[in-house]
């Protein structure tokens, strides 16, 4: 699973522990989800998108084989 998380960050100028207190996660869920070493839970996900205001599947992009 690719993220856009850090650049969609960035755009509403939040740090990693502003998202994660918001998203009621740690910073280092945060950090990892960004270098895609951790796929969010959907809970986690939907808190997010909220947040950032996007569309899961625009902050959250599957390959093709990923979903098969």
């Amino acid at each position: 699973m690719k993220t856009r998380l850090k650049e969609l960050r960035a755009r509403y100028q939040l740090n990693q522990t502003e998202l994660a207190k918001r998203a009621k996660v740690s910073r280092q869920t945060i950090s990892l989800i960004e270098r895609e070493e951790l796929v969010p839970s959907l809970l986690i996900a939907v808190r997010i998108s909220k947040i950032l205001n996007e569309p899961i599947d625009e902050i959250f992009i599957f390959e093709e084989d990923e979903l098969e």
